[in-house]
C-alpha cells in the first residue's frame, strides 16, 4: 500500500452502498440522532421523513431501547439458539399476544429478506409440498437475496432473478390508480385482484400451490391497496386451503396505524404467517421474524425444522424487540400514527387540490402515505416510466436536505413515513415545506398559497 493508510481512507472508498451507483455516492457521515431528527458530523440536523429505510419507528436512539441494549450487553450478547434465552423467549410471548397468535410460535431471523424465505420455507414444509408453488404481486418487493428477488415484482431485479426457478408465479396487484383490470372503482380494482388469485390458484392446481405472500398495506413499489383487497384475498386462500403469508416488514408495529396492517380488517383479515422486520426493534439492532398461527406451528410439532441461523434470536437483538414493543404500547405510539395519519392525510389532498402533478394520494392508515407525481392529471400520465425518477423530483429532495428536511422518493412517488414519535408542529412544517417546494419545482402546478 502506498504512504496513504487504510486510515486515510474515506467512506466513498471503502465501502459498497446498496441501491447505488457507487461512484455517484456522495453522502454526508450521520453522528447522533434523537426522536425524529438526526444529525451529521459537519453540524446539520434533519427531519427524517422516511424513517430512513421506513424502519425508525420510534425515532432515533430511544433511550428506553438503548438502555435495554446496554443493560442485555452486561449480562449476556450471545447464546446459541439451541439454549434457552430470557429476552428471545419474552419477545415471542409479547408478538404473539399482541398479534392474537395465541398457541402460535415465533422463529427469528436477521431482518425482512430472511424472514420471508423463512416463511415460504415453512408453509412448503407444512403443506408438505416441497417445491410448492408461491403466488407474489407484480410490483412488490420482499428482499434482495435471490429467492426473495424471485418473490418481488420488482422493475431493478428483475433481469437478476428466475421467478420459475424458484417456483414463483406473480399476480396482477391492486394497483388501483392504474388499474390492470379496467375501469371501475377503488373497490372494484380490490376485488377483482384477489379474484385473480384465485383464477392463478385454479389454473395451476390448489393442490400444487403452498402459498400466497403478499404486502398487506405499504410498500416502496407504491402500492396501497383498496380495503376491499386483503379481506378478499384472505377468504379466496382460505377456500383454496393455500396458506397466506402477510409481509409486515415494513407495515408493522403502528406504520399503518396497527399493529400489523392486517388488524384493520379484524378476523377477516388474519393471515396465517407473518413476517416482521424494522420497526420490531425501531432498527435499533438487525432483527426479524416469522410470526406462525396455531395451526401452522402445530405442524412442526413432531417434525425436524430443517433450518437455522448462528445469530437466531440474538440476545441483544431481542432485548432491543422486547423495549421496542414496550415504548410503542407505554407511548401509545399506535393510536399516535392513526391520528397523526389522518392530519397527514387531510393536509396531503388539500395538497393535491393546489398542485396538478400530484395525481394521487394514497395510505393515510397510519404514518404512511404515498404521492403519484404525473404529467398529466387528465390522462393521468406519469412524469417518467417507472421506475426512472424525475429530474425536478431529485431536485426538490436536495432542496428539502437544505431546509433540514428528508424526503424520500422512489421513481416518481414521494414516500412519506416520519417516525411515530413526530411532533405535530413538525409534521405539519415539513408538509408546508413540501407544498413549497412543489410549486417551486413544478411551476405548471397551480401555485401553493
Amino acid at each position: 500500500m502506498s504512504a496513504r493508510t487504510s486510515a486515510h481512507l474515506t467512506e466513498k472508498e471503502t465501502v459498497l452502498h446498496s441501491w447505488t451507483v457507487q461512484d455517484r455516492w456522495d453522502a454526508p457521515t450521520v453522528v447522533g440522532g434523537e426522536g425524529a431528527y438526526f444529525f451529521t458530523a459537519d453540524g446539520r440536523r434533519f427531519l427524517d421523513m422516511s424513517s430512513q429505510s421506513e424502519c425508525c419507528n420510534l425515532g432515533h436512539q430511544h433511550p428506553a431501547v438503548v438502555n435495554a441494549i446496554k443493560a442485555q450487553a452486561d449480562r449476556l450478547c450471545y447464546i446459541a439458539n439451541a439454549w434457552g434465552s430470557e429476552p428471545r423467549a419474552r419477545l415471542a410471548e409479547l408478538l404473539l399476544e399482541k398479534s392474537g397468535f395465541t398457541g402460535g410460535r415465533v422463529f427469528f431471523t436477521l431482518g425482512g429478506a430472511d424472514a420471508n424465505e423463512h416463511a415460504v420455507k415453512f408453509a412448503r414444509q407444512a403443506q408438505g409440498r416441497a417445491r410448492g408453488l408461491v403466488i407474489a404481486r407484480d410490483r412488490s418487493y420482499h428482499g434482495a437475496s435471490y429467492a426473495t428477488m424471485a418473490y418481488s415484482g420488482d422493475t431493478r431485479t428483475r433481469a437478476a432473478s428466475d421467478p420459475t426457478a424458484q417456483r414463483v408465479i406473480h399476480a396482477l396487484p391492486p394497483y388501483a390508480y392504474r388499474s390492470p383490470f379496467g375501469p371501475g372503482t377503488d373497490a372494484e380494482c380490490g376485488l377483482r385482484a384477489a379474484e385473480h388469485v384465485e383464477q392463478l390458484i385454479a389454473r395451476e392446481g390448489a393442490h400444487e400451490v403452498a402459498a400466497v405472500l403478499m404486502e398487506v398495506d405499504s410498500g416502496t413499489n407504491g402500492i396501497v391497496p383498496p380495503d376491499s383487497y386483503w379481506p378478499a384475498l384472505r377468504e379466496v386462500t382460505r377456500r383454496a386451503g393455500t396458506l397466506l403469508i402477510a409481509d409486515e416488514v415494513m407495515s408493522g408495529f403502528g406504520r399503518c396505524g396497527e399493529w400489523f396492517a392486517w388488524q384493520r380488517h379484524g378476523e377477516a383479515g388474519r393471515p396465517d404467517v407473518m413476517t416482521l422486520a424494522k420497526g420490531l426493534t425501531g432498527a435499533h439492532l438487525p432483527l426479524g421474524a416469522v410470526v406462525l398461527s396455531a395451526e401452522v406451528a402445530q405442524r412442526f410439532e413432531h417434525e425436524m425444522l430443517h433450518t437455522g441461523l448462528t445469530y437466531c434470536g440474538h440476545p441483544l437483538s431481542c432485548a432491543a424487540g422486547v423495549a421496542a414493543v414496550e415504548a410503542y404500547a407505554s407511548g401509545d405510539l399506535i393510536a399516535q400514527s392513526r391520528r397523526l395519519g389522518g392530519v397527514m392525510l387531510d393536509l396531503l389532498r388539500e395538497m393535491q387540490e393546489r398542485h396538478d402533478v400530484i395525481g394521487d394520494v394514497r395510505g393515510g392508515h397510519g404514518l404512511f402515505a404515498v404521492l403519484e407525481l404525473v404529467a398529466d392529471r387528465g390522462t393521468r400520465a406519469p412524469l417518467s416510466e417507472w421506475p426512472g425518477t424525475p429530474p425536478a423530483l431529485g431536485a426538490l429532495v436536495r432542496d428539502g436536505l437544505q431546509a433540514g428536511v428528508s424526503f424520500a422518493t422512489r421513481g416518481n412517488l414521494l414516500l412519506l413515513a416520519p417516525p411515530l414519535v413526530i411532533t405535530e408542529p413538525d409534521l405539519v412544517g415539513s408538509l408546508a415545506l413540501l407544498d413549497r417546494l412543489l410549486a417551486k419545482h413544478f411551476p405548471a402546478a397551480r401555485g401553493a398559497s
